[in-house]
């Protein structure tokens, strides 16, 4: 590893860069690699380089272990002339994390969350997850070799047990207080050697970067004004800041865009916090959402992502199930099937234009997070229209 160290978000006490467990001690708030200030992109080909290889400079890994890598990243960013002039913005831009190799942005930090865990000797490696993640670290876990522990609601449908199950990693329903489970699984790992790789952990956060990275470079580093993100833990959204931060730092970027943080309104901790003006999150009782991925009631990086929004004057929205749904079959308008999550951002857009929040002039990239196989059960509420015919009567039909 490169000479660096973690430090508090909030607090700023420094941890070494060896320590798994991502909480800080003193404040019990997420720690984070320290912010690059020197560094460039590497020159080549990307068609030729890793995601890892490619901004090397802005990651503590000296050399990379190339035999986990999926071929993540590199997404597709793809213009919407449609979406644009339907909402009255200037351009609209989809970032499409369906195309990693799980299907979803998570394939990003679980690359990074193993590289480290590889380079401190470590076999067994875990995550608490429902969906995008579980799937993600059970395949780069059964890549690597690495004995896999998945820890799931006691719940989850079958839909979405087997496609992580089919990797054959330790899946385990757990019964009881799901929302506890992410603390539980960090003293379970540390008492057992195992490195969970949860939702807002320091190296998962630093995969998340290259969201950032990968946009600034798409859009010939004119940076959007408005970067729209759908939020459930908070770590993805701090990844994708700290991003367009160490770029600017770098002389990459010249200024940030206005971050949205996006949620569902039946699961919306950040939201309710910004705009009560409270100083720290409170948990979701009974959250109830159709967006399962970001249905998390007390988000683990809601403190930092508030503090975030607050120094910023960023914006937080919240938008209603039937919004979503009718995101999700706009998106689909478009040619992306994106999981109920990855539609908000979208709603959220179209609150905001509403409002005159966001105006006509402006730039806007909206994360589409996760591919809507990933939730199937979504179909039901669509109204989806099937015809049936004779072969005889078929070209009459078509008339």
């Amino acid at each position: 590893m490169k000479k660096t160290d973690l430090i508090c978000t909030h607090c700023e006490k420094i941890f070494p860069i060896s320590d798994i467990y991502p909480r800080c001690d003193n404040c019990n708030e997420p720690l984070e690699v320290k912010k690059v200030t020197k560094g460039t992109i590497k020159k080549g080909n990307p068609l030729n380089q890793t995601i890892l290889e490619r901004y090397e400079d802005f990651f503590p890994f000296k050399g990379i272990e190339k035999g986990i890598c999926l071929n993540e990243g590199f997404t597709p960013l793809v213009a919407s002339a449609s979406l644009a002039a339907e909402l009255g913005v200037r351009t609209i831009y989809l970032k499409n994390e369906t195309e990693n190799p799980t299907w979803s942005f998570k394939d990003r930090g679980t690359l990074t969350g193993i590289q480290h865990a590889v380079r401190l000797g470590y076999k067994k490696i875990g995550t608490v997850s429902s969906g995008n993640m579980a799937a993600s670290m059970a395949a780069y876990g059964a890549k690597a070799g690495l004995k896999t522990f998945i820890l799931v609601s006691a719940d989850l449908p079958p839909e979405k047990l087997n496609p992580i199950a089919i990797y054959d990693p330790a899946l385990i329903r757990v019964q009881g207080d799901y929302g506890n489970l992410y603390y539980e699984s960090l003293t379970i790992g540390k008492k057992e050697g195992i490195y969970f790789i949860n939702s807002d952990v320091p190296f998962r956060v630093e995969g998340s970067k290259t969201i950032a990275f990968e946009l600034c470079e798409q859009l010939n580093f004119a940076v959007p004004d408005y970067m729209v993100v759908p939020t459930s833990s908070g770590g993805n959204l701090r990844g994708i800041i700290k991003g367009f931060e160490e770029f600017k730092l770098c002389g990459l970027i010249d200024r940030m865009p206005r971050i949205v943080c996006a949620q569902a309104s039946g699961c919306a901790a950040i939201y309710t916090a910004q705009k009560k003006n409270h100083e720290r999150i409170s948990r979701v009782e009974n959250p109830d959402t159709i967006a399962h991925a970001i249905e998390n009631p007390l988000p683990p990086s809601g403190n930092e992502i508030l503090r975030k929004l607050r120094a910023n004057d960023w914006i937080s929205v919240a938008v209603t199930d039937k919004e979503i749904i009718h995101a999700q079959r706009r998106l689909a308008g478009e040619g992306i099937f994106g999981q109920p999550a990855s539609a908000v951002p979208l709603a959220a857009v179209r609150q905001l234009t509403g409002q005159g929040v966001i105006g006509s002039d402006a730039s806007v990239v909206l994360l589409i997070s996760g591919s809507g196989l990933k939730y199937t059960a979504a179909f039901e509420r669509h109204d989806l229209q099937i015809s049936d015919c004779r072969i005889e009567d078929l070209g009459e039909f078509m008339k």
